[in-house]
């Protein structure tokens, strides 16, 4: 069976199944146990000198270990492969968890808070309802590339190894890819690899977005904002959502009780979205999994 068809496999099971807690509240989910793996990493080998260099060493190890493992599983044919890359996938789990901002927003401030507070890393306490439903909005745009695009991306570019190396990668930067005193030198390797490996799906992703909503002629604005943004790769589909929704993103937010006071994208759309923006959000995520699914099955074809 081609890549391209097991990929279009893996989409459909994720799409219907999502995360069942069924499963996962007696196995521990294969992103917990990468977890626990950089976690164990980051305790044993961040200390003491050449802290870059042993940064270079785990990220080495998570891309051998995400290659032989994808080799090893390869090896009993299709449907492990399958039922391997719809875990891996997030699609479903990303338009609940995105979804859910909407509906707690629906029922008070405090609901929204404590959904929004599930998504991003950002403080929430001081949050208005406009905050939340861009910081919703954001995070749908940011992991529909890091979660559905980049995973899938790579799954056709080098199977399921490709797969698990993405995943393996992107964990470990979310986890240690920071440029805090602790992270900077250790999370060094972890944050650049990922950036590369998100190069080519955050710019197919935003491409998607704005040729569905008919703003291809925005595309040069679209890559001014992108590039302007504090994350290499996370700004291209921020600012097609942005452009796709007509609501202005990013824009001034606090971390750790400090305001960075980042620009706007797309700063002259609705800067007071509601829950009916996230839910049109939700409605673009879908339809650019369904493209995604389409091209798979357009290879498959072929």
């Amino acid at each position: 069976m081609s890549a391209a068809l097991m990929l279009a496999l893996a989409l459909i099971l994720d799409a219907c199944f999502g995360e069942p807690r069924w499963l996962w509240d007696r196995l521990p989910h294969p992103a917990v146990l990468a977890g626990r793996l950089i976690g164990l990493a980051d305790a044993r080998l961040n200390e003491g000198r050449d802290r870059r260099l042993k940064g270079v060493a785990m990220v080495t190890g998570l891309v051998l270990l995400g290659w032989g493992l994808g080799w090893f599983i390869s090896l009993f044919g299709w449907l492990p492969q399958v039922l391997v890359a719809a875990v891996l996938l997030a699609q479903r789990s990303l338009v609940e968890h995105v979804r859910a901002v909407a509906l707690g927003l629906r029922m008070s401030p405090g609901e929204g808070r404590r959904a929004v507070a599930r998504i991003v890393s950002r403080d929430t306490r001081s949050m208005q309802p406009a905050d939340m439903s861009r910081a919703a909005i954001e995070s749908g745009a940011e992991n529909a590339s890091d979660g559905v695009v980049a995973p899938a991306f790579w799954f056709l570019v080098a199977g399921l190894p490709g797969m698990l190396i993405y995943k393996l990668v992107n964990t470990a930067d979310s986890m240690v890819g920071y440029r805090t005193p602790r992270h900077e030198d250790f999370g060094w390797a972890a944050a650049r690899l990922d950036d590369l490996l998100n190069l080519v799906p955050a710019r197919l992703t935003a491409l998607v977005l704005a040729a569905l909503s008919g703003r291809l002629s925005d595309w040069q604005a679209i890559t001014t904002e992108a590039r302007r943004h504090r994350s290499p790769n996370a700004g291209w589909p921020e600012a097609a959502m942005a452009r796709a929704l007509d609501v202005a993103l990013s824009g001034p937010r606090s971390y750790d009780g400090q305001i960075r006071d980042y620009p706007f994208v797309h700063p002259a759309g609705n800067r007071n979205p509601g829950p009916a923006r996230i839910e049109a959000a939700c409605s673009w995520l879908w339809r650019l999994w369904g493209v995604l699914l389409a091209v798979c099955l357009l290879l498959s074809l072929l």
